[in-house]
């Protein structure tokens, strides 16, 4: 896998990531924001607010006599507190003053338990309080809120403290409930999800876009279909604009090639008749020459408009072995230096069109017959997935900084080559060829040291 075929996928995952990050950052201080003010609002309006409460209700008891304090706060708690008369019962404790070895296991409440949450704000109330009043939290199975109720200050130590109001919290939820957070991370899921297909809707347009880029690069043009935001829809139907003023670039390049070798053709044979017709032997054989190259000049041309064009190619299944043992014999049978020698002990078959891979064939043999060295050595080869055809001279060959250079159209490496009426376009043509074939041409050195050309074809699969 190319770097150039990871691009769509790495800009579609760039872009989930970012959303989602984004959104997990947002939510994240959206919730350190909340717990702040949670907090900052627990130690300073609520333990004010509950401060004043316990100092208001301390100096209504005080009013009321002591034989009619438990009455009242019965009735007036609907039966749901109670006075507690004595000290401190051993199961409770007052949290800035509880000793090290109650921080036993043992007297720790369970996780959900709600005096878990209520320790800081129990601590924070003794803080607040400047009196004797004193707030302290049961130890025991029993989550149990204990407040100092004493009406009269001016009694001994030993009478301190002894009479406690006492407010179960079996009936208070906690802050944040298990339910309440399953809901909260429900929503977050739902929201990650339509995030995700937020981000998926913007990128899926941009990724075609890229794959189709890649294909343009590749010979094999394709259309978008413009979607998502406005922004990539006109990105799209821009790039739909680009491939129909290159189509149209090209086929006036069609034309022309077509058009000025087909014009040609009529004065080049009028030139053959009049060259026969002479009788100074050197002066026709110059001039023979000179009219074979302008012959082969148009020949190449009508050959790279027809290779060129994908749209007049007709595939069908071709066994590769066979075609190819027959276009190695056909040289051969010409007395052509032209050897197959190597051969894919398997059979290969390709979706192809025999007429243009004749054509790709020929225009490498007469490539590197013209401009090589003979022999010429083609070679079969086979991958799990692929068919490779080798065709191999024995000439200089192509630095390996020219390679790229010599597949472009009308490009003459005149150091590497000779000018035998040669226009630049037998490389180019056979490049196009391969990629209207789904295929790959690569240039390198062959181990006599002359050029080597690779074609690698997919193959049919076959079921």
């Amino acid at each position: 896998m190319t770097l150039r075929s990871l691009l769509p996928r790495s800009l579609r995952t760039r872009m989930v990531l970012l959303t989602l990050g984004t959104i997990l950052l947002v939510q994240a201080a959206t919730f350190a924001t909340v717990s702040h003010y949670r907090k900052q609002f627990t130690e300073e309006v609520a333990v004010e607010f509950t401060a004043t409460t316990i100092r208001t209700l301390r100096a209504a008891l005080a009013e009321i006599p002591a034989e009619q304090r438990p009455g009242f706060v019965r009735t007036a708690s609907q039966n749901q507190w109670h006075l507690w008369s004595r000290s401190l019962p051993s199961d409770a404790s007052l949290e800035e003053r509880r000793p090290a070895r109650e921080n036993r296991h043992d007297h720790r409440p369970p996780p959900n338990d709600i005096r878990n949450n209520l320790r800081t704000f129990v601590q924070a109330l003794n803080r607040r309080l400047s009196d004797d009043t004193r707030v302290a939290l049961s130890r025991g199975p029993e989550p149990r809120l204990y407040i100092s109720m004493l009406p009269d200050a001016d009694l001994d130590e030993s009478r301190r403290n002894r009479e406690w109001m006492v407010i179960p919290l079996d009936r208070i939820a906690p802050p944040v409930a298990t339910p309440l957070i399953a809901v909260w991370l429900t929503g977050m899921g739902v929201f990650l999800l339509l995030a995700a297909a937020f981000s998926w809707h913007i990128t899926r347009p941009l990724t075609r876009l890229a794959k189709a880029a890649d294909q343009l690069a590749a010979g094999q043009p394709q259309r978008v279909t413009p979607s998502g935001p406005s922004e990539t829809r006109v990105l799209g139907e821009r790039f739909n604009a680009m491939l129909d003023t290159l189509e149209q670039s090209a086929a006036v390049q069609r034309t022309l090639l077509a058009g000025l070798p087909h014009d040609l053709k009529g004065p080049l044979s009028r030139m053959w008749l009049r060259i026969e017709m002479m009788e100074d032997a050197t002066f026709k054989e110059g001039m023979l020459k000179d009219v074979q190259d302008m012959q082969r000049m148009v020949n190449q041309f009508i050959g790279f408009v027809r290779g060129s064009d994908p749209g007049s190619y007709q595939f069908a299944a071709l066994d590769v072995n066979t075609w190819l043992e027959e276009q190695v014999a056909a040289w051969e049978s010409t007395g052509s230096p032209v050897t197959l020698v190597r051969s894919s002990a398997q059979p290969l078959t390709l979706e192809a069109d025999r007429l243009a891979m004749g054509r790709l064939l020929d225009n490498l043999i007469t490539n590197a017959l013209n401009h090589g060295k003979a022999p010429v050595e083609v070679a079969l080869d086979a991958t799990k997935d692929d068919a490779i055809i080798t065709v191999s001279d024995h000439g200089p060959g192509i630095s390996a900084e020219r390679r790229e250079e010599a597949l472009r159209p009308f490009s003459r490496l005149d150091e590497a080559r000779t000018l035998t009426g040669s226009v630049g376009l037998g490389l180019a043509l056979a490049d196009a060829i391969v990629k209207a074939h789904h295929g790959t041409l690569d240039l390198g050195q062959a181990p006599s040291g002359g050029l080597q050309v690779t074609i690698t074809l997919p193959r049919l699969k076959v079921l």
